[in-house]
Order: structure tokens, then sequence, then C-alpha cells
């Protein structure tokens, strides 16, 4: 049995294969004629990063348990597909949830839809990678970096290194962030929230909103940094190694690296089994699988250079410094309370 894959948009569907319209009738059916050795994974980590990784689960078990994957296509994917399966809580169609960061899989936890997992990770994995109650754990992150044109900046000692300096009048209009309602950007800055309160957050915010230049996304801000449209911005790992690996120039800081300062943040991907799942027991061994340091060095290796979590990774990805960054120290449960009413006020803040 090979991997089957479903592209969905959660507000619209694109054209794709006919049997691949096929598969996701049926899951929408709630009438899915599958064995019960199949496993079905809703992952917002893109396609041509997962799919290989869980075709390699399928041959790792003779193909006695298959994968059914649904990757959902809007740049909202992770909050299409969380909301996709609160809808579903009920009645679940999805065994795993393969988020590629952490913000909504805790509000999948707080909303109890979670089952937990005995997740076999060491003592030692970080408590910010793991649920309090054993429902996620998270593996593979990416991190959040400035990216700077040494172009505009050749002077190192011009270049940023603060997260905060988004603010800075001195940059104005010749630095970029992605609007933080969604994804990695979101959660940076509940994180953010959390460590700093809410009225200082929400200071900050209105400050880079009156002095950044704002974009759609993480990629789109990076590629702004190596087209020299702006000289700096805030945005993910991922999208930052594809402009150096293409050749632009650009360098990658880890920001707020001082002792005074928080550290750079790490967005792990995320691994949930959800209750009530229709095959518990297949999620789970998807779950071990995935929950490798094997796994993480794949992801390393990749166009995307995801960091490892785990000690045994034997692969550091050339997003990595050579020095030691210091992390952040979050709890992202706490982060995530309150998300709602949050998200509604840097709507309002961020709608233009």
């Amino acid at each position: 049995m090979s991997l089957k894959t479903v592209c969905a948009s959660v507000a619209s569907f694109s054209v794709v294969q006919p049997v691949f319209v096929a598969v996701f009738a049926l899951l929408c059916s709630g009438c899915v004629s599958r064995s019960e050795s199949d496993v079905v994974v809703y992952s917002a980590l893109d396609e041509e990063f997962a799919s290989p990784i869980l075709a390699a689960f399928e041959r790792s078990t003779d193909n006695e348990i298959g994968v059914i994957g649904k990757f959902d296509i809007e740049s909202t994917k992770t909050v299409g597909l969380a909301n996709q399966l609160i809808s579903e809580a009920d009645a679940p169609r999805c065994d795993l949830f393969w988020n590629n960061e952490i913000m909504h899989t805790v509000r999948l936890q707080k909303l109890g839809i979670l089952e937990p997992h005995d997740w076999q990770v060491p003592s030692t994995w970080p408590k910010d990678m793991i649920a309090s109650d054993g429902t996620w754990c998270g593996f593979a992150a990416r991190a959040r970096v400035l990216l700077v044109n040494t172009d505009l900046l050749p002077d190192v000692e011009e270049h940023p290194t603060r997260v905060n300096e988004l603010a800075d009048p001195k940059w104005s209009q010749k630095c970029a962030m992605a609007r933080p309602l969604f994804g990695t950007t979101a959660t940076h800055f509940a994180v953010l929230r959390e460590i700093n309160g809410r009225e200082a957050t929400l200071e900050l915010l209105q400050q880079i909103h009156d002095n950044a230049v704002v974009l759609s996304g993480n990629k789109q801000v990076a590629q702004a940094v190596s087209a020299g449209k702006v000289a700096w911005g805030l945005t993910d790992t991922d999208d930052a190694i594809i402009e150096k690996d293409l050749g632009y120039p650009v360098e990658i800081i880890y920001p707020d690296q001082q002792p005074e300062q928080p550290g750079t943040l790490r967005i792990p991907n995320t691994l949930a089994i959800l209750k009530n799942a229709p095959h518990p027991v297949a999620a789970g061994k998807l779950a071990d699988f995935l929950m490798t340091p094997e796994i993480e060095d794949r992801l390393a290796m990749g166009r995307s250079s995801q960091l490892p979590i785990s000690k045994d990774s034997n692969f550091p990805p050339a997003v990595l410094p050579t020095e030691p960054v210091r992390w952040m120290r979050v709890d992202f449960e706490a982060a995530a309370e309150g998300w709602d009413d949050w998200a509604n006020v840097l709507a309002d803040m961020f709608a233009n």
C-alpha cells in the first residue's frame, strides 16, 4: 500500500488528480472505506517534506500500515487544519496531527481533543517541547531570526541584533516583519506577551506596525531582504536559509543573545494523537517513528534545514551557527491562554 495524499484548502479546493479528489470526498463524507491498519495524518508541514517520511514509515511496516495524508495548501494552513480538527472533534477522521509549529496544537490541547501519549523521548527533553499532560511533543524546530542584506548593511557593527529593533525609528520602512496573525509570527508575539506582559507587547506591536514594512508572511519578508527592498527583517530559519543558499547577499543573525536578553525563540514541529482517533494504535506507532533522531536528521538535511531537539542527532543543520545559541525559555501553554481575544486585538491592529 502506497502513501495516499489529499491536498485540501479549508476555504476552497484546488484542482488535483481525480483519485485525490475521490479520497478527500470519502474523508469528508465520514464513510471512509479503508483498512483498520491505515492511519490518517493531517499535516501542516509541507507535503514535499512530509510525504517521503510518511512513505518511509509505510515501508518500515512492510506496508502493513498505510498512511493517508491530508495537506492543506492555503497560506493559513495551520489555522485551517486546527479549525477542521475542532469541527470534527465529535467524530474524528484524523488520527495524528503533524503541525509545523506549536501554538494551535496547544489550542487543541486546551480544548481537550488530544489524547495523551507515552512519548519515547529521554528525560532530558526540553520541558517547553513536551505537553504537561503528554498530549503533544515537539521536535525539529525552526528559529526566529533576523535576515540582513549585506549589500545594504556591509558593516557588521551596523547589523541589528534584537527583535525589538523593528520598532526603532532609525530603521523606519527599512525593516520588515510578517503580520502577527498566523503561524510563527503569531506564536512569537504570544510568547513575548507571556514574557513581557500584554500591554508592553501591544505597545511594541503598535510601534512595529508604524515603523516597519509589514508583509503577508515570513517568506515574503526573506525575499524582500534578499531583493534589497528592505535592509533586514524578522523571519524563520527555513525561509532565511533558502535565500542564502540561492546566493543572495544575506546573513542570518540569531537575535537577543546577550545575558540580559531573552534569547532566540525556536518553534518546533509538533505531533499529537486525536482523542477517539479511529486508529490510535497505528497513530501511536507512526508518532514513535517520527519522534526519533533519525527523522530529525532527515529534516535537518532537507532544504528547510530544521533544528534537531534530540541530543542524539548526528547532523547539524546548515542554518545553525558554529557558536552556541542561547534559546529563549518558553511556556507555550501559558502563551496560548486567551488566544482568541489576543488574536482579535491583533487583527484590528494589523487590519491595514
